[in-house]
């Protein structure tokens, strides 16, 4: 089933498959799994990615796999798509103005791009006026940086090493850390302004 898969296997998905397997069978074979493939020397290994479990070449092998396959790297995220997605990730559920507050700059272009690209979701509205639209991230967004769920969101300074490692992030993300403000209160203000839900 991994082999086949395209994406990561959810635990729950092996265990309806595999008649009479629970949780705890499945998390022993998915180490035992783990265990002979470091101890034979694959070029494969067993990541536990998006709530689920995924078979992954070896990241010394992506020169030759890429070349292989003719692909170019993957469309990188942008600077200003880092930072929002940085925000939502670490303040989830969020509104628009809310991280707009905190970047300090309009979002609307970037959060719709991070939407087509299923990295946010919306999940649902907030009690004030106006019921603005919150968002939060998705399990694409855990596959995208390899993360087993959000339980397993890296601290922030691990994070910005890691998109410093793939080359994806300047050292203007930083600005995203700890500037809560007063979004609330801006948020708040703007929708009774305008009277409008924002979208």
């Amino acid at each position: 089933m991994l082999f086949s898969s395209e994406r990561p296997v959810k635990t729950a998905e092996l265990t309806e498959v595999l008649d009479g397997a629970g949780r705890a069978d499945i998390e022993a074979a998915a180490q035992e799994l783990d265990r002979q493939y470091r101890e034979t020397g694959r070029c494969f290994e067993l990541v536990r990615v998006a709530e689920g479990f995924q078979l992954a070449t070896l990241p010394q092998f992506a020169p030759w796999i890429r070349k292989f396959l003719k692909v170019r790297h993957a469309e990188r995220l942008s600077r200003a798509a880092l930072e929002t997605l940085a925000i939502i990730a670490y303040r989830q559920p969020v509104t628009r103005l809310e991280a707009e507050a905190i970047r300090g700059v309009n979002v609307d272009g970037v959060l719709h791009g991070l939407l087509e690209r299923s990295l946010v979701r919306v999940m649902g509205r907030k009690q004030v006026v106006g019921r603005p639209l919150l968002y939060g991230t998705t399990s694409d967004f855990l596959e995208y940086f390899g993360l087993p769920s959000l339980s397993e969101l890296p601290r922030f300074e691990e994070l910005v090493e890691r998109l410093v490692q793939r080359g994806e992030l300047a050292a203007e993300l930083e600005r995203t850390r700890g500037a809560e403000g007063s979004a609330a209160v801006q948020e708040e203000e703007q929708v009774a302004a305008t009277g409008e839900d924002e979208t």
